[in-house]
Parts: C-alpha cells; structure tokens; sequence
C-alpha cells in the first residue's frame, strides 16, 4: 500500500509538473522477499516469491527475481512485454545509452543497455551474454539463456533445517536447471549435461579473471 501510494505521488507530480512526455518512469524492487513471506502467506495466502524457490539471500530465482515495469510514453508501447534476461546494472549503461554519454572503462563493468528491450527492437542474440547472481554465504550461481548453474549444495543463502530447501546427505555438490521447463528449480539436471555445468564454470571463471562481463 505504501509503495502504490509512493509511486502515485510520483506520477501526479510527473503529471502536473507536464513532463510525463518526456519521463521514464522505472517501478522494480529489492532482490527477493524476506522471511516474514512465509507468515504473509500463511495469514494472508499470498506468496512474496510467487511459485519461485528461495527468498532474499538465496541463490535460487526467489532470491533475484523481481518485478520490473517502465513507462515512457511515446517510447514504451502500452502492455508490452520482454522475455529478456535483465539485471538491475543495466540500468547504468540503459541510462548513459539515453543520455548519449560514455561510461568509463571502470564504471559499469556488468551493465549492458537493455533500451532495446524497452523499445522493442528485435535483435539476433540476447543483451546479456549471461546474468551472474551472488548469494549472502558467497555462493555464485551463472544463467546463460535458458539454463541455470548454481555452484553449491542447498539455497547458498538462507538455513533451511527442514522441508524440501534442507540440504540432504545426498544431495549433489552443485545444481543446474532448465528454467525454461523448471522455473520453480525442483529437477537438478547436473548429471544429465556435464557439457552446460563446463561451459558455464568456465564462463563464469573467466568473468570473475577479469573483473568484468561486458566488453567495451
């Protein structure tokens, strides 16, 4: 309720000061929802993290992903959508790209410009080569089209003691899903593609060399 009424305040100012024309209006949030979701959902029978597993800290899609809706008029086409893989860094480059200003070489060293995205302009390969995600216990996970490498047993963030997010004897030392048929990550396909868990190791190690994932 205090966010509906924040944003609202926000657009009627947009509105009066008469430069909605001209305005990219961004709503989007924190990554994840916290603990107090699994009261929230027992009291009031509604998930924070929707169908996703995990919640903030968590290596698992409940613990990154987020809503994210933009307005602009004359420039974002009313109820369009994006299946782009996007992360908040890319609002760095997705402004200077507006603005017509260069980043530095230091600056924004993970942020592609999704305004392609925003404006619907098809391209032949995806903005973002890959999406590296970082847990609380320091645990990196990599996503890479439809796949998803997570280089640890359990949520690499919060302490599940029981319930199917508790860490088992067996459980394999490392997870990768196909998000694409497995949003809610339940079917650990690590065995089955050990060329997807090298590829994007690999990948992800040479990310971490350089200090950077885009290439200017």
């Amino acid at each position: 309720m205090q966010v509906d009424d924040t944003v609202g305040q926000i657009m009627a100012t947009v509105e009066r000061l008469s430069i909605s024309t001209d305005t990219l209006i961004i709503v989007t949030s924190d990554n994840g929802p916290e603990r107090y979701m699994l009261a929230r959902k027992e009291e009031y029978n509604h998930a924070s993290n929707h169908h996703f597993r995990g919640m903030k800290r968590d290596a698992w899609d409940g613990g990154h992903r987020i809503p994210f809706i933009a307005s602009w008029p004359r420039q974002i086409r009313p109820g369009s959508q994006s299946q782009e893989t996007i992360c908040l860094t890319d609002l760095i480059a997705t402004a200077a790209e507006i603005v017509g200003a260069s980043l530095p070489e230091d600056a924004g060293e993970d942020s592609y410009s999704i305004l392609p995205a925003l404006l619907e302009k098809r391209a032949d390969q995806p903005i973002r080569e890959a999406t590296v995600h970082h847990s609380s216990r320091g645990e990196f996970a990599i996503r890479q089209g439809d796949w998803k490498l997570i280089l640890c047993q359990g949520s690499g963030g919060n302490n599940y003691e029981t319930g199917p997010n508790a860490i088992q004897a067996d459980n394999p030392p490392i997870q990768l899903y196909n998000q694409a048929e497995d949003m809610s990550e339940q079917r650990n396909l690590w065995a089955q593609h050990p060329e997807i868990v090298e590829n994007l190791t690999h990948l992800l190690e040479r990310y971490r060399a350089s200090g950077h994932s885009v290439n200017r």
